[in-house]
Order: C-alpha cells, then sequence, then structure tokens
C-alpha cells in the first residue's frame, strides 16, 4: 500500500499480478494515493488435454498464453489485446490479427477463414466464439486451460468498502463486477468512482451504487487509464 494522502484510495481487484503492474501505470498517471489490492478471482492454470491440430489458435488472454507454455505447436496466433499479442509473440507464436476485443476480433477472423481454430480460454469467457462463428462454417475446438476461482475480499479492501472516503475502482470484466457485488460487505458506504472497460461492465456494476460510472473510450489499457484519470481530477474537485 501506498503512504496514506487526501487523495481518494485505489481498489484493485485484477488478479495480483495484474493488479501490481496496473498499480504502477495508474499510481504514474493520477499520483499517489492508498492502494488497496484485492483479487476477487485468482488465476489457475489447469494440466493441458490433448489438443487437436489446427491451423490457427485464439488468446483472448495473457493468461492462456503461459497455460500453453508446454503445448509443443506454434500455430498463428488471433490475439485480443495488444498484451496478449505481445505475450503470443515472446511465446513463439506468429501474430495472425489482434483487435482490442472479442467483438472486434470475429470479423478478422472472418474474413482470414484460416481452416480449424482452437480457442485456449479460462473457465469463464466473456464470448462464446465456437457460437459465434459456427455460422460462418469455421471450426472453433475449445480448450479450457485455466480456472478463475473466486476470491473474498481482503480486510482492507473491506475497511475501504464500509468506511466515508471516495474510492476508486477500475474494472475489466463484468464477472468481476459481479463477483465485487456478491462479496459487497454489510454496511458499504464508501462512495465509489468506477472506471469500466465497456457498456457491459458498466451494467454489471450498476448493484455497486457507484457515485460516478466512466467508461472507458475503447477496451483497452490505456484508455482505462484516461477514464481514471477524469475520475480522479473530478473527484478531486469535489
Amino acid at each position: 500500500m501506498t503512504p496514506a494522502t487526501d487523495r481518494a484510495a485505489l481498489l484493485l481487484t485484477r488478479p495480483a499480478a495484474d493488479s501490481a503492474r496496473l498499480a504502477a501505470l495508474a499510481l504514474a498517471r493520477i499520483g499517489p494515493r492508498p492502494v488497496v489490492i484485492s483479487p476477487v478471482m485468482a488465476v489457475v492454470p489447469l494440466p493441458l488435454p490433448p489438443l487437436p491440430r489446427v491451423a490457427a489458435v485464439v488468446l483472448t488472454s495473457a493468461h492462456a498464453v503461459a497455460a500453453l507454455a508446454d503445448w509443443p505447436a506454434r500455430p498463428p496466433a488471433f490475439c485480443v489485446g495488444e498484451r496478449t499479442a505481445e505475450a503470443a509473440r515472446q511465446a513463439g507464436f506468429p501474430l495472425a490479427a489482434t483487435a482490442p476485443d472479442a467483438a472486434r476480433l470475429l470479423p478478422l477472423i472472418r474474413a482470414a477463414r484460416p481452416g480449424p481454430l482452437l480457442h485456449a480460454r479460462g473457465r469463464h469467457a466473456a464470448v462464446d466464439l465456437a457460437a459465434a462463428l459456427a455460422g460462418d462454417g469455421i471450426e472453433v475446438a475449445e480448450a479450457v486451460v485455466y480456472e478463475q476461482p473466486r476470491q473474498p475480499l481482503t480486510p482492507a479492501a473491506r475497511a475501504l468498502m464500509t468506511g466515508a472516503a471516495p474510492v476508486l475502482l477500475p474494472l475489466f470484466s463484468a464477472r468481476t463486477a459481479r463477483l465485487l457485488a456478491e462479496d459487497l460487505p454489510a454496511g458499504a458506504a464508501a462512495p465509489l468512482w468506477i472506471a469500466a472497460i465497456g457498456e457491459a461492465v458498466a451494467a454489471a456494476a450498476e448493484p455497486l451504487s457507484p457515485r460516478r460510472i466512466e467508461v472507458a473510450d475503447r477496451p483497452a489499457l490505456a484508455a482505462m487509464l484516461d477514464a481514471l484519470d477524469r475520475l480522479a481530477t473530478d473527484e478531486a474537485a469535489g
């Protein structure tokens, strides 16, 4: 946690490594303030099942890239997000295409028509790529290569949520918002200033009764930092 200031605290709920990375970027952007890291889910790699021979792989998270470390095949990769694409490139996957989210990756896959695909993903996926591409005659096998078990809020996070001071809360997935709402402590009254990576995440965050929700201009980390900056500036101005 950073030294206490009179600025709104930053509550980070992504998996631990992702939150630590986000904390460094956010504090450099919006200035020093208390930071509490309380992941609402963990990332647990699973033993790889037998994987089919495919023309390309779809990677919607850098966690999937890490989970495929022992897979000897390195087919071209369709990636969601620049961080996933960079992880795939470093792991030896040639990049077929990259898009900021799954919805914008689908047209690129349809245009390429690469042949049979493998979607390596976590247990919980925001988009059913196999169903979305089935009507286009594109075969997509799925492999769940990591789990995302829920984690309880830490005592420090509960103290933030039940306090009176404002809290800046970036949310990167609808599932994160739902899990946080389900674990909301009794008496939670802190004014929440939420940065949401998209409209679906903003809708899932409504049960948290936020003081304000700022939706990122695009589904990217840089846009989330912009949204946090806008929230922090407005919150400080009262």
